[in-house]
C-alpha cells in the first residue's frame, strides 16, 4: 500500500520528543512521494514542520485508531511500534489504573505503587478455570494457564518475572505461588501450601532490603519450584538462590539499609528473650546506620519479627535455632563495632577488653584473644616455613567486613536449607512449576563485576526468550498452512560468546586471577588485544584504559576493571573460619562445618562497597570436592546459569516483565522515559518487533466476516464464509503479501487492520451521513410543513382580527361624534349658568361688603368719643394722685429730718455723765410724774377713743348711704350704656353667631369626614381580625393536622418498629437457618474426605495411574475459613476386608478426625434442636394466639349480648316494682307509717336493696351458665367436624352406665367453674377497660371545657397576644402528647426486650432439655451392623390399617431395588410420583404397626444411608439428584402428614387421619431427614452449577443474541472464545433450554412447586453473578452494544420466568446487579446531571463495581468516547458516603437456605398399586 494512501491530512502520527519521547501530531496537508518534509499540528494547536532524513526517507509511525487504543494485548495493535505501545500502556495504566498488559507470550505487570482490591480469593476464584485469553490480564491468569498446561501436557512449567529494583517482581512471584495454593489445595494435612507461602516472609526478611528505589527490594534471586503430585496438588516446593548481594551487610549507600532482619532485632532488642543479645538501636551500629534511614515509612519492625518468627515455627524450625540465628546475627552487628586502630604503618591492633569483640566472641563462642590476633594478622604459607604477618588499619577492616559478609552467607545458605527441607515431602512429584525472581538488565554509572554478572544472566534469559517467541510464531504459520520464510530477528549468542566461549571475558579473568601477579590493568589489556579488533560488541571508551563497553541487547554498558579480580577471587582469611570451627556455639560450627582448609571462593562474592550482589548457591546435587571450591566466582556463576537454562529450556516458559512507572514511588504515575527504557531492557519491544515483522494481525474467517460485513455488498456474500473473505480482501487490498489465507484465520502484515478498519469507518461515516441527510431533510421539511400550516392559520386570524378591529373602530367613531356634541353643549350650558351665578354672588357680596363698613365707621366714630370721655377723665384723676402724693412725700421727708436732728441730740445728751447724774437725782419723781401722766393719758385716750368709735358709726353710716347712691347712679349710667350698645352687642352677636354657624358647619364636615375615616378603619380592623381569625383557624387546622400526622407517625413508626423487629427476627432465623444448612454442607465434605482416605489406604499398595483430573479450588487451606462446625455420621461398609484396610489409618490422624467429629457432632445437634425448637414455638405461638383470640372474641361477644338481653329484662321489672310499691307507700301515707324518713321506709328500702343485689346475683349466674353451655355446645361441634367424629359417638354412646355418667357429670361441673372462672375473669377486664374509657371520655371533656375557657379568654386579649397565647398552647398541648407517646414506645420498647430476654431464655432451657433428652440415643445415620444403642421412642395407644409387609431378610433386597438400582428415568416417566417415598413410608406404617422399634430404625437408617450412597455415586446426574431430593421431601411430609400431630392433620381425610403412625414418635428421624434433603439440594445446586457454568460467560455476554449490534474488535495472540454463534458454543437459547429441562425435570419428579421457586431463585443468581463478574474481569465486554445485548438476555430470563409462572419466586430481583450493570453501560456519562442519574440508578451496585465498569467502558466504534477520569472522580465523590463492602465480585458460591414448606398430598395410601418392574414382589399389601 502506497505512503500517500496513509500519510493523507489529518492522518495521525507519531514523532520524538525529547521529554515525552514520543509525541502525536496530525497531517494538515497530503504526503506526496518526494517531500522532504511533513507539515504537522500537535495536540496543543501547535503547527510544526518535521523534517525527514534526507538519508533513509523514514516517515514517522502511523497512530492507531482510537478504538484499538486500551487493548489487552498489544499484539492486537495494527501499528506495532514503540510509541504504541508506551501510548497503550499509559493509557491502561493511568486512565483505566489497569496495571496488567499482555504483550503477546509476555505479561507487563507496572508497579502501581498502591494497595489494590484485585488479589482477593473471589478473584482467584473468579480466573480459575478459564481460558487465558478470556480474561482480562492479570498474574492470576499467567498461573492458571501455567497449571493447565501443566495439568493438560503433563509438561513442567516455570514463570519468569524479571524487572529492576522497585518493579515488583518480589509482589508478582508471591501472588502466583499464592494462586498455586489456593486452586490446587494440598495432597496431606501438612498444609504445604501454607508452608510454601511462609517461606515469603523468611527470605524477605534475610534477603530484602530497603533502597533508593524499592522499600521492599530483593537483593537475591530465587528459583521455586512447586511440586505436584498425580492429581496435581501441591506437595512440596525447593527453592534455589542467585546473586545474594553480599556487600550490603557492611555497607549501605545513603537512603538505604541493610537487611530487613538486622532492624528488626534491633526493635525487638528490649523482649526478655533479647537480653542476652546485648542489642540496642540500630543507629549505635556501623552496619545498620550508614544509610541514615534506620526506619520505613508504615513498617512495624517489631510486628515484621513476630511474623518471621511465625514463619520459622510453620517450617519445623525451633526456639532454640531461631535464637541460635538471631545470636549470629547479633554477633556480626558486634564484629561491625569493632573498631581496629592504627600500632604503625604496617601493623594495626584492637584496645584491649573491647566491649563489641567481646560480645561477639561471647555470642559465638570463641576466646578474645585469638579473634583480636587473627582480625589483625595473617598467615603466610611457602614451600618451607610459614609466618605470621601483621596486616595494616585498612586490610584488617576489610578483613574484618570480608567475615562478616561470609558469615551472613554462610546463615544464609543455612535458612534456605533447612526451608528446602521442611518444604520437601516423601510423596512422588510427578511435575512442577518453577517461578524465577530474578534482577533485570542493570546499567549505572559506575558498573562492576556485579552488574556483568547480571547483565550476563538476562543475556541468557533474553536469547532463550527469543529462541521461545519465534518458536510460537513458527508454530502458529505451519499449524495454518501458510507459507513463510524466516523472520530475521536480533540473535544475542555473539554477546554469549564474547563472555562465555573460549579466551571470552570470563576465561581470561580466571586466567588472570591464577597468575601470582595479576591486576586489573593487566586483565584490561589482554581484552583490548583479543576482542577489541575482532568483535564489534566490545569496544574501549576513549578516555580510559581500565574500562571496557559491551554491546548487550538492551544497551550499551561501560564497566569498570577495578575490583574484578578481588570480587571474582572472593577470599576470607583462614585461621578467622578456623577460629569459628572452633566455636563452643553449635550452629556456628554447622555452618562452617564443610569448609576446607583453603578457603578462596566459596560460590560467595564479597565485594567492599557499591553493588556487589553476588552470591551463587551450588547445586546441592553434585559432589562438592576441593577443586569445585576453588573454582572463581564466574566460573561457579557461569555454572548455576546453565543448569538455570537447561531446567527452563525442559519447561515451557511463562513470562512477566515488571515495570517501575517513576523512581519516586508516586501511585499511578507514568514516566515515559522510565518506561522505555525498561521496555527496551526487558525484552518486550523485541517481542513487538518479532511479531510485527511477519503477520501480527490474526482474524478467523467469522470474525472477519462479522466485522467487515459493512463493506461487502449483497452480491459479494456467499455461503462460504471463507471464499467470501477471500473475495472481498482482493478488492479491498491489492497487494498479496499483505495478507495470507490460513486454514481457519486470516494473517495481516502490520498496519492492514489500520487500513481496513479506516475503509469500515468511511463507510460507516458515509452511511451515517447520508442517514443523516435523510433524516435531517424529514425533519425540515416536516418542520415546514408545520410552519407553512402554522402561518397559514396565523394569517387567517390576523385578518379577521383586523377587519373586527377595523369595524369596532367605525363604531367607537360615530359613537364619539354623538357624545361629543351632547358633552360640548352640556359644558357650554354648565360655564353659563356658573357665570350668572357668580356675577349675582359678586353683587351680593359687594353691597353687603359697602354697607358693613359705613356701618362700622359710625360704630367706630361713637366708640371714639366714649373712649376719649374716660381718657380724659382717667388723666385728671391720675394728676390729682401725683399731686397729692408729692405733697405727703415732701411732708413726711421734712418732718424724718427734724426727728433726726432731734434724735441726734438726744443721743449726745445721753452720752454725758452730768446728764446720768441729772436723771438719777430726779429719777423717782420722774418716775412718779411719769405715772401720773400714763393715767391722765390713759382716761384721755379711753374718751378719744368712744369718742372715735361714734364718729366711725357715723362715718359708716353716711358711707354706706353715699355708696348706695354711687352704686344707683352707676346702674343709671350702666343701663343707659346698654341700651346704647344693644345694638352693637347685637350685632356682634349675630355676627359671632354667623361665626359660629360656619364654624358649626366646618366642624360638622370634620366629624363627617372622620367618622367615614373611623368607619373605613373598623371596617379595615374587621376585615383583618376576620382574616386573623381564618388564619387562626387555618393554623388552628394545620396544628390539628400536624398533630394527627405526629400521631399518625408514631402510629407508623411504632408500626415500622415492630415490622424492623419481625423482619430482624425473621432475618435472624434465616441466617440461623443458613448456618445450619452450611454445617450440613461441611459435614458432607467431611464426609467425602473421610471416604477418599478410606479409599487412599485401601488403594495405598497400587500403583495409581497418571490422571487429568484437576481438584476443586475449593479444597484449597486458603479459601476463606467457614465459622461453624459440622456433624459426622461416620459410614463404612459392614465386610471384615473393609475393616482390616481401616486398620491401616494412621492412628493420630484418625484420633484427630474422631475428636474433631465428636465437637462437630456435638454442636450441629445442639444447632438442630435450638432451630427446631425456635420455628416450633414459633408456629405454636402463632396458631395459639390466634386461637385464643379468635375464642375470647366469640365468647365475649356472646357474653355480652346475652348480658344486655337479661339487664334490659331486669330493668324492666325493677323499675315495675318500683313504682307499685311507691305507689303502695303512697296510698298508707295517711297513716303516717310509710312516711319518708319513718322506720318503716327505711327497713322496706334495705330489704329492696338487697333484694335488688340478689337478683344481680342470679343473673350474673345465669349468664355465665347460659355462656358456658353455648360456649361447650360450639366445641363439641367443632370437635365432632374437626376430629374423629365416630369415635366421639361411640364413646359417647358407651356412657350408660351410671357412675360413668355420674363422673362425666362431675368433670362437667368442673368445666363449668373453669370456664365461670374464665368468663368472670374476662368480664373484670371488660369492666376495666370500660372504666378507662369513661376515665378517658372525662379527660377528654375536661380537655373540651378547658379550650373553651382557653378561647374565650384569648377572644378578649388583643390579636397579637391572642395568636401567642394560642401558639404556645398548641405548643404545650404538642409536648405533652409527644412525651405521653414517648412514654409509650419506651413502655413498648422495654416489653419487647423483655419479651426479647424471655424467649432467649427459654430457647436455651428448651435447648437444654432438648440436649438432654437426645443423650444416650442413636444418631440417625449410623449403619445397620453397628451396635445399636436403645432409642426411647414414645408409644401410642392407637390402632390403624393398610400398610406393606416384608420380611426382616428382604430389607437389604428392598433398599437395593428400591433405591440403589432404581432408574429415575423409567419411574419419572411411567410412575406417579414420588411413588419410592410412598412405598418406604407404607413399609415403615407396617413396622410401626407392628411396633418393631429395631425394624423402624434398620429401615430409616438403611434409607438414608442408600440415598447418600447413590448420591455420592451419581452425584453429577442432575435427574438422580433431583429424583431423589423430590422423593425425599416427600417421604418427609408423608413422615409429617401422618405423624399424628394436629398441625399437619389439618388438611387430611378421615380415611389418611386413620393412617397416621401408631406407635412411634419420629420427630427425631424428620430432622434427619430434613438434614438429608438440604445436602441433596445443595448436591443439586452443585450439580446444576457445574452443567450452567460453561453456558453462562458465553450465552449471556460473548454471544451475540441480536447480530450485527456489537462488531467483533481486533484481537491479539491470545485470541478470545468467539461471540458468534459457531457449531459447539453455547447461546442464550442453550441456556434457555438448560433451564426448561431443569424444570421439565423436577416437575416430573414431583418436586414441590415452593421447592421449585428456590431452585430457580438459586439458578439466576448463578447466571447473574457469573455474569457480572466476568463482565467486571473483561475490559472488551464493557461497551454500549454489550450493555444492550445484556438487556435483550435478561429480557429473554424474564420471558421465560413468566412463562412458566415463577414471576413471584424472586429470580428477577437477583439479576438487578447485572441489570443496572447493563444500564450503566449505556447511560450518558458525561456531566454532573448524568453522574447523579447514575448513582441514583445503580442501587444494587457497590462502589468499586460502577468504578470498575466505567473504567473497563471500551468504545467499539468510532462514534462512542471513552468515560473521563473526571467523570469517574465525580462518581467516586458522591458514592463516597455508602456504606457497603468494598468487595469487588460477586460471591458466586453462596447459596440462599432453603425451606421445605408443608405440602400434604391427597394421594390415598390404599390406592397406590405397585408395579411390577420395581422386583417388589416380596411385599404384602396389609
Amino acid at each position: 500500500m502506497a505512503a500517500s494512501e496513509l500519510y493523507t491530512k489529518c492522518a495521525r502520527v507519531w514523532i520524538p520528543d525529547a521529554e515525552e519521547v514520543w509525541k502525536s501530531a496530525e497531517l494538515t496537508k497530503d504526503y506526496k512521494n518526494g517531500d522532504a518534509s511533513l507539515l504537522l499540528m500537535l495536540e496543543d494547536g501547535t503547527n510544526i514542520e518535521h523534517k525527514l532524513d534526507p538519508k533513509t526517507k523514514n516517515l514517522p509511525y502511523l497512530r492507531n485508531p482510537d478504538i484499538l487504543v486500551g487493548e489487552n494485548d498489544l499484539t492486537a495493535l495494527s501499528y506495532l511500534h514503540e510509541p504504541a505501545v508506551l501510548h497503550n500502556l499509559k493509557v491502561r495504566f493511568i486512565d483505566s489504573k489497569l496495571i496488567y498488559t499482555y504483550c503477546g507470550i509476555v505479561l507487563v505487570a507496572i508497579n502501581p505503587y498502591e494497595t489494590l482490591p484485585i488479589y482477593g480469593t473471589d478473584i482467584i476464584n473468579a480466573y480459575s478455570g478459564q481460558n487465558m485469553g478470556d480474561m482480562d490480564p492479570h498474574i492470576f491468569a499467567v498461573a492458571e494457564e501455567a497449571y493447565k498446561q501443566m495439568a493438560r501436557d503433563e509438561r513442567n512449567q516455570s514463570i519468569i518475572v524479571s524487572g529492576e529494583s522497585g518493579a515488583g517482581k518480589t509482589v508478582s512471584a508471591k501472588y502466583a505461588m499464592r494462586y498455586f495454593a489456593t486452586v490446587s489445595g494440598s495432597a496431606s494435612e501438612a498444609n504445604v501450601e501454607e508452608k510454601v507461602l511462609a517461606s515469603n516472609p523468611i527470605m524477605e526478611a534475610i534477603g530484602n532490603a530497603k533502597t533508593t528505589r524499592n522499600d521492599n527490594s530483593s537483593r537475591f534471586g530465587k528459583y521455586i519450584e512447586i511440586g505436584f503430585d498425580n492429581r496435581y496438588r501441591i506437595i512440596g516446593a525447593n527453592m534455589r538462590t542467585y546473586l545474594l548481594e553480599k556487600s550490603r551487610v557492611v555497607f549501605q549507600a545513603d537512603e538505604e539499609r541493610n537487611y530487613h532482619i538486622f532492624y528488626q532485632l534491633c526493635a525487638s532488642s528490649h523482649l526478655p528473650e533479647f537480653k542476652t543479645l546485648k542489642l540496642s538501636s540500630a543507629n549505635d551500629f556501623l552496619y545498620t546506620r550508614q544509610g541514615r534511614s534506620p526506619v520505613i515509612d508504615g513498617v512495624d519492625d517489631t510486628k515484621e519479627l513476630c511474623t518471621t518468627r511465625n514463619a520459622f515455627t510453620l517450617l519445623g524450625i525451633n526456639e532454640s535455632y531461631q535464637m541460635g540465628l538471631f545470636q549470629v546475627l547479633a554477633a556480626i552487628l558486634h564484629l561491625g563495632n569493632v573498631e581496629i586502630k592504627d600500632r604503625d604503618s604496617d601493623s594495626s591492633l584492637i584496645p584491649p577488653n573491647n566491649r563489641h569483640l567481646t560480645a561477639f566472641c561471647d555470642l559465638v563462642g570463641v576466646t578474645y584473644q585469638d579473634m583480636a590476633q587473627w582480625l589483625c594478622h595473617r598467615k603466610l604459607k611457602t614451600a618451607t616455613e610459614t609466618y605470621i604477618k601483621p596486616l595494616p588499619r585498612l586490610q584488617a577492616t576489610n578483613a574484618r567486613d570480608a567475615l562478616s559478609k561470609h558469615i551472613y552467607a554462610k546463615l544464609f545458605n543455612w535458612i534456605v536449607e533447612h526451608v528446602n527441607k521442611a518444604l520437601i515431602t516423601n510423596v512422588k512429584q510427578h511435575s512442577f512449576i518453577g517461578v524465577l525472581d530474578i534482577y533485570g538488565f542493570e546499567t549505572f554509572e559506575i558498573n562492576s563485576f556485579e552488574q556483568f554478572c547480571i547483565n550476563y544472566a538476562n543475556e541468557k534469559l533474553q536469547q532463550q526468550f527469543n529462541m521461545h517467541v519465534f518458536k510460537l510464531e513458527q508454530e502458529e504459520y505451519m499449524k495454518e498452512q501458510i507459507p513463510w520464510t524466516l523472520i530475521d530477528f536480533y540473535d544475542n549468542q555473539p554477546c554469549i560468546n564474547l563472555i562465555e566461549a573460549k579466551m571470552g571475558i570470563l576465561d581470561l579473568l580466571d586466567e588472570e586471577c591464577k597468575m601470582p601477579k595479576g591486576t586489573d590493568d593487566s586483565w584490561a589489556q589482554k581484552l583490548y588485544n583479543t576482542h577489541l579488533k575482532t568483535c564489534s560488541l566490545f569496544e574501549k571508551p576513549r578516555m580510559s584504559n581500565r574500562a571496557f563497553i559491551i554491546q548487550h541487547f538492551a544497551d550499551k554498558v561501560e564497566y569498570q576493571c577495578e575490583g574484578f579480580l578481588e570480587k571474582n577471587k572472593d577470599t576470607v582469611n583462614e585461621e578467622q573460619i578456623n577460629v569459628l570451627k572452633a566455636s563452643k556455639f553449635d550452629l556456628l560450627v554447622e555452618l562452617f562445618q564443610d569448609e576446607e582448609k583453603a578457603t578462596s571462593p566459596t560460590g560467595q562474592v564479597p565485594g567492599t562497597g557499591g553493588r556487589t550482589r553476588l552470591s551463587i548457591k551450588p547445586d546441592k546435587g553434585r559432589d562438592k570436592s576441593s577443586k569445585e571450591h576453588k573454582k572463581t566466582v564466574g566460573c561457579q556463576f557461569r555454572n548455576s546459569l546453565q543448569m538455570l537454562m537447561e531446567t527452563l529450556n525442559a519447561t515451557t516458559p511463562h513470562y512477566v516483565r515488571c515495570i517501575k512507572p517513576n523512581d519516586f514511588k508516586l501511585a499511578f504515575s507514568f514516566d515515559p522515559k522510565r518506561a522505555v527504557q525498561q521496555l527496551r531492557a526487558c525484552g518486550v519491544l523485541e517481542t513487538i518487533r518479532i511479531s510485527a515483522a511477519g503477520f501480527p494481525s490474526r482474524w478467523t474467517y467469522q470474525e472477519f466476516f462479522s466485522r467487515y460485513r459493512v463493506l461487502m455488498k449483497q452480491k459479494d456474500v456467499l455461503p462460504d464464509k471463507k471464499l467470501t473473505c477471500k473475495n472481498v480482501l482482493e478488492k479491498l487490498v491489492q497487494d498479496q503479501d499483505k495478507y495470507q489465507f490460513g486454514k481457519t484465520k486470516i494473517f495481516f502484515r502490520a498496519g492492514q487492520v489500520a487500513y481496513l478498519e479506516k475503509l469500515r469507518a468511511d463507510k460507516l461515516r458515509a452511511a451515517c451521513i447520508r442517514i443523516q441527510k435523510t433524516i435531517r431533510c424529514w425533519l425540515a421539511r416536516k418542520k415546514y410543513l408545520r410552519k407553512r400550516s402554522a402561518a397559514i392559520t396565523i394569517q387567517r386570524f390576523t385578518r379577521g382580527y383586523q377587519a373586527r378591529c377595523l369595524a369596532k373602530f367605525m363604531r367607537r367613531t360615530q359613537a364619539a361624534t354623538i357624545i361629543q356634541k351632547y358633552q360640548r353643549m352640556y359644558v357650554e350650558r354648565k360655564r353659563y349658568r356658573q357665570k350668572q351665578a357668580a356675577a349675582l354672588a359678586m353683587q351680593t357680596i359687594l353691597r353687603a361688603y359697602m354697607a358693613r363698613q359705613k356701618y362700622q365707621a359710625l360704630l367706630r366714630e361713637h366708640k371714639a368719643v366714649i373712649i376719649q370721655k374716660h381718657i380724659r377723665g382717667w388723666l385728671a384723676r391720675c394728676w390729682y394722685k401725683r399731686c397729692l402724693y408729692s405733697i405727703v412725700y415732701l411732708q413726711c421727708c421734712i418732718r424724718r429730718m427734724r426727728a433726726r436732728r432731734e434724735l441726734k441730740k438726744l443721743k449726745i445728751e445721753a452720752r454725758s455723765v452730768e446728764h446720768f447724774k441729772k436723771l438719777n437725782k430726779g429719777m423717782e419723781n420722774k418716775i412718779m410724774q411719769l405715772q401720773r401722766k400714763i393715767d391722765e393719758q390713759n382716761k384721755e385716750n379711753r374718751s378719744i377713743s368712744e369718742r372715735l368709735i361714734g364718729l366711725e358709726n357715723s362715718y359708716s353710716t353716711e358711707s354706706e348711704r353715699m355708696r348706695s347712691e354711687l352704686s344707683r347712679l352707676r346702674g343709671v349710667e350702666e343701663d343707659a350704656k346698654n341700651k346704647s350698645n344693644q345694638v352693637v352687642s347685637l350685632q356682634d352677636e349675630l355676627e359671632r353667631l354667623r361665626k359660629e354657624l360656619s364654624a358649626t358647619q366646618q366642624e360638622k364636615k370634620t366629624i363627617e369626614d372622620w367618622a367615614q375615616t373611623y368607619r373605613d378603619e373598623m371596617e379595615k380592623m374587621v376585615s383583618e381580625l376576620k382574616d386573623q381569625n381564618g388564619m387562626l383557624k387555618t393554623e388552628k387546622d394545620d396544628l390539628n393536622r400536624l398533630i394527627q400526622e405526629q400521631s399518625q407517625q408514631m402510629t407508623e413508626k411504632m408500626a415500622r418498629a415492630i415490622a424492623e423487629e419481625t423482619q430482624q427476627l425473621e432475618t435472624d432465623l434465616n441466617e440461623e437457618r443458613s448456618r445450619y444448612q452450611n454445617l450440613l454442607t461441611e459435614h458432607l465434605r467431611l464426609e467425602e474426605k473421610y471416604d477418599d482416605l478410606k479409599e487412599e489406604m485401601a488403594l495405598s499398595s497400587n500403583v495409581s495411574k497418571p490422571g487429568h483430573r484437576r481438584t476443586d479450588s475449593t479444597h484449597s487451606s486458603n479459601e476463606s475459613e467457614y465459622t461453624y462446625n459440622s456433624e459426622y455420621a461416620e459410614l463404612e461398609e459392614g465386610s471384615r476386608a473393609a475393616e482390616d484396610v481401616t486398620r491401616g489409618i494412621d492412628t493420630s490422624l484418625t484420633l484427630k478426625l474422631q475428636k474433631r467429629l465428636t465437637e462437630l457432632e456435638q454442636e450441629k445437634q445442639s444447632l438442630r434442636n435450638e432451630l427446631e425448637n425456635k420455628e416450633e414455638q414459633f408456629q405454636r405461638a402463632r396458631a395459639r394466639d390466634d386461637a385464643e383470640f379468635k375464642k375470647a372474641r366469640g365468647a365475649e361477644l356472646e357474653y355480652e349480648s346475652l348480658k344486655r338481653q337479661e339487664l334490659e329484662s331486669e330493668n324492666k321489672k325493677l323499675k315495675h316494682d318500683l313504682a307499685e310499691m311507691r305507689q303502695s307507700l303512697l296510698g298508707d301515707a295517711a297513716t303516717g307509717a310509710g312516711a319518708p324518713g319513718s322506720p318503716a321506709y327505711k327497713v322496706l328500702l334495705d330489704q329492696l336493696n338487697a333484694s335488688c343485689e340478689e337478683l344481680e346475683v342470679r343473673k350474673e349466674e345465669v349468664l355465665i351458665l347460659r355462656s358456658q353451655l353455648v360456649s361447650q355446645k360450639e366445641a363439641m361441634h367443632h370437635k365432632e367436624t374437626m376430629t374423629e367424629p365416630s369415635v366421639f359417638v361411640e364413646d359417647v354412646s358407651k356412657l350408660k352406665d351410671a357412675d360413668e355418667l355420674k363422673q362425666a357429670y362431675i368433670g362437667l361441673k368442673d368445666t363449668n367453674r373453669l370456664l365461670e372462672h374464665q368468663l368472670q375473669t374476662q368480664r373484670r377486664s371488660y369492666d376495666n377497660e370500660v372504666e378507662a374509657l369513661r376515665g378517658e371520655l372525662q379527660n377528654v371533656k375536661e380537655e373540651n371545657n378547658r379550650q373553651q375557657q382557653l378561647l374565650a379568654q384569648n377572644l378578649q386579649l388583643p390579636p397579637e397576644a391572642r395568636i401567642e397565647a394560642s401558639l404556645q398552647h398548641e405548643i404545650t398541648r404538642l409536648t405533652n402528647e409527644n412525651l405521653d407517646l414517648m412514654e409509650q414506645l419506651e413502655k413498648q420498647d422495654r416489653t419487647i426486650r423483655k419479651l426479647k430476654k424471655q424467649l432467649k431464655v427459654y430457647s436455651k432451657r428448651i435447648g437444654e432439655m432438648g440436649a438432654g433428652q437426645t443423650e444416650g440415643q442413636t444418631s440417625p445415620g449410623q449403619m445397620v451392623d453397628e451396635p445399636i444403642h436403645p432409642v426411647n421412642i414414645p408409644r401410642r395407644e392407637k390402632d390403624f390399617q393398610g400398610m406393606l409387609e416384608y420380611k426382616k431378610e428382604d430389607e437389604l433386597k428392598l433398599v437395593k431395588n428400591l433405591i440403589l438400582e432404581l432408574k429415575p428415568r423409567g419411574v419419572a416417566v411411567n410412575l406417579i410420583p414420588g411413588l419410592p417415598a410412598y412405598i418406604l413410608f407404607m413399609c415403615l406404617r407396617h413396622a410401626d404397626y407392628v411396633n418393631d422399634d429395631q425394624k423402624v430404625r434398620t429401615l430409616l437408617t438403611s434409607t438414608i444411608n442408600s440415598i447418600k450412597k447413590i448420591l455420592k455415586k451419581r452425584g453429577d446426574d442432575f435427574e438422580t439428584v433431583s429424583f431423589w431430593l423430590a422423593n425425599t421431601c416427600r417421604f418427609l411430609h408423608c413422615l409429617k402428614q401422618y405423624s399424628g400431630d394436629e398441625a399437619f392433620m389439618k388438611h387430611n381425610t378421615s380415611r389418611q387421619n386413620e393412617h397416621s403412625l401408631s406407635n412411634f414418635d419420629l420427630a427425631e428421624y424428620r430432622q434427619v431427614i430434613s438434614d438429608l434433603a438440604i445436602q441433596i439440594y445443595q448436591q443439586l445446586i452443585k450439580c446444576m452449577e457445574n452443567i450452567l457454568q460453561p453456558m453462562i460467560v458465553s450465552g449471556m455476554l460473548e454471544h451475540e443474541t441480536i447480530q450485527g449490534v456489537s462488531g467483533v474488535k481486533p484481537t491479539g495472540l491470545r485470541k478470545r472464545t468467539s461471540s458468534i454463534a459457531d457449531e459447539g458454543t453455547y447461546t442464550l437459547d442453550s441456556i434457555l433450554r438448560q433451564l426448561s429441562a431443569f424444570h421439565s425435570t423436577m416437575c416430573q419428579h414431583g418436586t414441590d412447586p415452593e421447592l421449585i421457586k428456590q431452585v430457580v431463585k438459586q439458578q439466576f443468581y448463578i447466571i447473574g453473578a457469573v455474569t457480572l463478574n466476568n463482565l467486571l474481569l473483561r475490559k472488551d465486554m464493557c461497551s454500549w452494544s454489550k450493555g444492550m445485548q445484556i438487556r435483550y438476555n435478561v429480557s429473554q430470563l424474564e420471558e421465560w420466568l413468566r412463562d412458566k409462572g415463577l414471576m413471584t419466586c424472586g429470580a428477577k430481583e437477583t439479576l438487578e446487579p447485572l441489570i443496572q450493570a447493563a444500564q450503566l453501560l449505556q447511560v450518558k456519562k458525561k456531566t454532573d446531571e448524568d453522574a447523579e442519574a447514575i448513582c441514583s440508578m445503580c442501587q444494587a451496585l457497590t462502589t468499586a463495581q460502577i468504578v470498575k465498569v466505567l473504567n473497563l467502558y471500551t468504545p467499539v466504534n468510532e462514534f462512542e468516547e471513552r468515560v473521563s477520569v473526571a467523570f469517574i472522580r465525580t462518581i467516586q465523590t458522591r458514592l463516597r458516603d455508602r456504606c457497603e463492602s468494598p468487595q469487588l465480585l460477586m460471591d458466586t458460591k453462596m447459596i440462599y437456605p432453603v425451606t421445605f414448606p408443608f405440602n400434604p398430598s391427597s394421594l390415598a395410601l390404599e390406592t397406590i398399586q405397585i408395579p411390577s418392574s420395581l422386583n417388589l414382589g416380596f411385599l404384602t399389601r396389609v
